[in-house]
C-alpha cells in the first residue's frame, strides 16, 4: 500500500475515534440543544516537520558501520582467494582441453570433460557456500550497528523538533522531489559518530569449513 496512503488513513482513523470518544464522554443532558458554537471542537492539525534518512546507507556510512564491514570482509579474504584459485583452475583446464590435438582419444577427452565437470561443480558449491556464509555475518554485523543507530537517528529527529521521520532506503519509495535541508542521514551519521567514538575492529579468524566471496552489500535491509 501507498505508504503516503498508510499516514493519511491512520491520521484519519484516528480523528474518528477521537471525535467519537468527545461525543461518548459527553453526559446526555435533556435540556434545550446547545447552540453550534458551544460543540466541541474538531481536532487541530499540527504543522508537520519530515526528516527523511537513508536509514541502511546511514548505518553503513557510520565509523561503526565501516570497520564493521571490514571486519567481516577480512574474515573472509581467505576463502575468496582459494575460490578465486579454483576458478582459475578450471578456465585452464578448459584452454588445455580447448588446445588439446585432433589426435586425442575419445577416451581421454571425456576423462578429461568429466574432470573440468567435477572441478567447476566443486567451485559452484564452494562459492554458494561462501557467499551465504558472508552474507549472513554481514548482516548480523549490520543488524548490530543498526539498533544502535535507530536511537541515535529517533533522538536526532526529536531533538530537532521534527514531527515524523521517514526512512527512504527503499527503492519502492513513492517520494518523487525532497527538498533541500531534509535529508538528515549524513547529520545523523556525524551525531552518531560523535557520540560513539569508533574502536578498531579485530577481526576474528577465517573459520575452516565456512568463508564467503566478499561482494558489495545491496540497499535493501531495513532495521
Amino acid at each position: 500500500m501507498n505508504r503516503h496512503l498508510v499516514l493519511v488513513s491512520a491520521l484519519g482513523a484516528g480523528l474518528m475515534t477521537a471525535a467519537m470518544m468527545a461525543q461518548t464522554a459527553a453526559p446526555a443532558v435533556p435540556s434545550a440543544p446547545q447552540p453550534a458554537a458551544a460543540a466541541a471542537a474538531a481536532p487541530q492539525a499540527i504543522p508537520a516537520k519530515i526528516a527523511l534518512i537513508e536509514f541502511e546507507q546511514a548505518v553503513f556510512l557510520t565509523n561503526e558501520g565501516q570497520q564493521a564491514v571490514k571486519s567481516v570482509q577480512t574474515k573472509y579474504a581467505p576463502k575468496k582467494a582459494e575460490i578465486e584459485s579454483l576458478s582459475k583452475e578450471v578456465d585452464t583446464l578448459k584452454k588445455e582441453l580447448q588446445a588439446a590435438p585432433k589426435t586425442m582419444t575419445d577416451e581421454d577427452r571425456s576423462t578429461k570433460v568429466k574432470a573440468i565437470d567435477a572441478k567447476e561443480k566443486d567451485l559452484n558449491r564452494e562459492a554458494e557456500d561462501a557467499q551465504t556464509a558472508y552474507n549472513a555475518d554481514l548482516q548480523q554485523a549490520y543488524g548490530k550497528v543498526a539498533q544502535k543507530v535507530s536511537v541515535a537517528a529517533k533522538k536526532y529527529a526529536a531533538d530537532n523538533g521534527f514531527t515524523m521521520l521517514m526512512d527512504v532506503s527503499s527503492q519502492a519509495s513513492n517520494i518523487m522531489w525532497i527538498g533541500p535541508n531534509i535529508d538528515v542521514t549524513k547529520a545523523v551519521v556525524d551525531a552518531y559518530n560523535a557520540s560513539n567514538p569508533a574502536v578498531a575492529a579485530t577481526p576474528a579468524a577465517p573459520a575452516a569449513h565456512t568463508a564467503a566471496h566478499p561482494a558489495a552489500h545491496s540497499t535493501t535491509t531495513r532495521k
